[in-house]
């Protein structure tokens, strides 16, 4: 029997649901970006890959494989016994960068403890294609807008409850957009691991019926949704729901007066510039007097200014506005539900 098989990317994705995926290349690479799930087992750290590297080019093939053999000889057995304790009857995925020594190597290495072992063609390269690709594909979305405060994420996971289908950008972000949006969240994800992370929810979806997305700007905190996914919710209808200031400043209090005054004041000036200096003073001035809300209401200026400017750039196409005088999740879910029911797919 022949314990290593090559297989397609799409083969491997549907083997994955029931088969451990180890990506056995460099931490650094991992930690860039990794298919979910998969475990990390490198046949080089990063160190020792760049020796192997730097001997193939300037050496060429044998001369790297050499190096590399007396670079993982004292470490063989531990990677082994690593690929025996998450093998699932006795099978493993495997892949590297593009298919290469490296998923070689550590495929014949597993089919010595008598593992069965897939090795992706194409690699994680082939991976990123299909996460691309995938996601530029037309579908049908429905884009939840509103200005800062709006409660569109309540109003999602509301939507979710009655059984719609929802998409939470912000959630696989970790950060809720502005520029307080990092508070009280875990660590961003790299721009390439989100947008692996988002394929990972996104192929669950049942592609007949539409989903709901949050309306983002090109980036959430630090991370970049991919050009395709964003093309096609710039292009999706929206609709926006309408609430005045005073409707949205309790519950932004709520979420974030008991934040420490230092966070808050740091999270102003990321965007001082914008701001204007004056405006920035008068915003920093009341959180250190403890007036959340003359801050909030500061910072909600130039996010609702900013908002307006965005939605007049659309010119009005594929715009649905919801006008509302609460801030009643369940209202307000029924009210942008009702408004999406006209929507001919």
């Amino acid at each position: 029997m022949n314990l290593i098989q090559k297989t397609d990317i799409l083969h491997f994705l549907e083997l994955s649901g029931d088969i451990p995926i180890v990506d056995v290349r460099s931490p650094s690479e991992y930690i860039s970006g990794h298919i979910p799930g998969a475990f990390n087992i490198p046949l080089f750290d990063d160190k020792e890959r760049e020796s192997v590297g730097t001997k193939y080019k300037k050496e060429g093939r044998l001369p790297a494989i050499l190096e590399g053999l007396s670079l993982t000889g004292p470490s063989i057995r531990s990677k082994l016994e690593q690929g025996l304790s998450i093998a699932s009857e006795s099978r493993l995925l495997v892949h590297c960068w593009r298919g290469g020594m490296r998923s070689e190597a550590m495929a014949w290495l597993f089919s010595m403890g008598d593992l069965e072992v897939f090795v992706l063609e194409g690699g994680y390269k082939a991976y990123r294609h299909l996460v691309l690709e995938k996601l530029s594909e037309k579908s049908k979305m429905i884009v939840l807008g509103g200005m800062t405060g709006s409660s569109k994420t309540h109003i999602l996971q509301y939507l979710t409850s009655m059984g719609q289908q929802v998409l939470d950008l912000e959630k696989i972000a970790n950060h809720k957009g502005s520029a307080f949006g990092a508070l009280g969240q875990p660590p961003q994800p790299t721009t390439e691991q989100f947008g692996n992370i988002l394929y990972n929810e996104w192929k669950l979806l049942n592609r007949e019926f539409p989903v709901w997305v949050e309306d983002e700007s090109r980036n959430i905190g630090s991370v970049f949704i991919p050009d395709g996914f964003y093309l096609n919710l710039q292009e999706a209808t929206s609709v926006i729901l309408v609430l005045d200031v005073k409707t949205r400043l309790p519950r932004l209090i709520e979420e974030y007066a008991n934040y420490p005054q230092q966070s808050l004041k740091s999270s102003v000036l990321k965007i001082s510039k914008r701001l204007g200096g004056d405006k920035t003073k008068d915003a920093i001035d009341a959180i250190e007097k403890g007036d959340i809300s003359k801050a909030i209401e500061i910072v909600l200026y130039y996010y609702d200014k900013a908002y307006l400017f965005g939605l007049k750039q659309k010119n009005g196409i594929n715009l649905i506005y919801v006008e509302s005088d609460t801030d009643d999740i369940e209202a307000n879910a029924l009210k942008v539900l009702d408004a999406a029911s006209a929507l001919k797919w």
